[in-house]
C-alpha cells in the first residue's frame, strides 16, 4: 500500500530534508584527495546530530555507518572505512536522516579533483536522469512514467541503467511501498496522487547494468564489469502543484510547478 502524507507531514519531511541537503553540501566541500571515507562518515554523523536529526542508515538492518560512500565502480551501499580518496575518483555520497519521525533520503556523486571526460559525462547524464524523473512526479501520471524517463534518457545516450536496484517510497520508514524500477513503460503502474512521497534514485553506469555484491562485507554493490557508476537521489512529494523536492537546502525553490 502506498502511504499518502498530509500537508503537515510533508512539511515535517521538508524540515528533515533541509538537514539532509545541508549535510550533503557539507560533505561535498570535504571531498578531496587524501580524505578517507571514514572521515566523511564521522563528519556526517556529527552534522546530522547537531541539527537534531538521527542518521537513519546507522544500524539499519545491521549497516555499521551513518552514510554510504561508494567510489568508482561501486554503485551503492559502500561502508565508510580506510579507503582514501585519490585524484580522478568519483564517489557517491548517500545520506538518510530521521527527523520528527520521518525519513528523507538523498545522494549525489562527486568528482575528486580532475576527472576524465567520460566520468564527467556519466555524472552529468545521471543528474539529468534524476531531473527527468522528477518532472514525472505529478498527479495523474503513472509510476512507470518515472522509470521510463530515466531509461529513455540514459539508454538513448549509450549508458547502462541498473535494474536490480530500485527507487522506492519513503516516509515514516526508510523503505515504503512502492518499489520503483529505474526503467519501465510509460502509462504503466498505479496513478500518482497528492501526498505520495518517493526516493527517486537513478543508478547509471558506463557499461553493463549487471551487478555483483561484495562477498566479504555483504553490503557493497559493484558493477559486474568494473565500469564506473553514478548515483543521484532526491526525496520528492507529489502535490497538486507538481513535484516538491523535499531534499533541497533552505532558501532553494524546491517546488516544480505543473506545466
Amino acid at each position: 500500500m502506498i502511504v499518502r502524507k498530509s500537508r503537515a507531514e510533508l512539511e515535517a519531511m521538508r524540515e528533515g530534508g533541509v538537514i539532509t541537503a545541508a549535510c550533503i553540501r557539507m560533505l561535498r566541500e570535504h571531498v578531496r584527495p587524501g580524505v578517507t571515507t571514514r572521515e566523511l562518515d564521522h563528519l556526517a554523523e556529527e552534522f546530522i546530530r547537531s541539527r537534531g536529526g538521527t542518521p537513519e542508515f546507522k544500524g539499519y538492518q545491521g549497516f555499521p555507518a551513518s552514510i554510504c560512500t561508494s567510489p568508482n565502480d561501486m554503485i551503492v551501499h559502500g561502508i565508510p572505512g580506510r579507503y582514501r580518496l585519490k585524484e580522478g575518483d568519483i564517489i557517491s555520497l548517500d545520506v538518510g536522516v530521521r527527523y520528527e519521525g520521518f525519513v528523507t533520503d538523498s545522494a549525489t556523486t562527486v568528482a575528486v579533483g580532475e576527472i576524465s571526460p567520460e566520468a564527467q559525462g556519466l555524472l552529468d547524464v545521471t543528474q539529468e536522469c534524476l531531473e527527468a524523473a522528477t518532472r514525472e512526479v505529478r498527479p495523474g501520471n503513472h509510476l512507470g512514467d518515472i522509470g521510463y524517463a530515466i531509461q529513455e534518457l540514459a539508454e538513448g545516450r549509450g549508458y547502462g541503467v541498473v535494474r536490480d536496484l530500485v527507487s522506492h517510497g519513503v516516509g515514516r520508514e526508510m523503505h515504503e511501498d512502492p518499489q520503483i524500477p529505474n526503467y519501465g513503460r510509460r502509462g504503466s503502474g498505479p496513478r500518482l496522487l497528492p501526498g505520495m512521497t518517493f526516493a527517486i534514485e537513478p543508478m547509471i553506469t558506463l557499461g553493463s547494468y549487471e551487478i555483483k555484491i561484495d562477498e566479504h562485507d555483504g553490503w557493497s554493490i559493484y558493477t559486474a564489469d568494473g565500469s564506473l557508476a553514478a548515483h543521484y537521489e532526491h526525496t520528492i512529494a507529489v502535490t497538486d502543484d507538481g513535484p516538491w523536492i523535499l531534499t533541497l537546502e533552505e532558501g532553494v525553490d524546491s517546488r516544480r510547478k505543473s506545466a
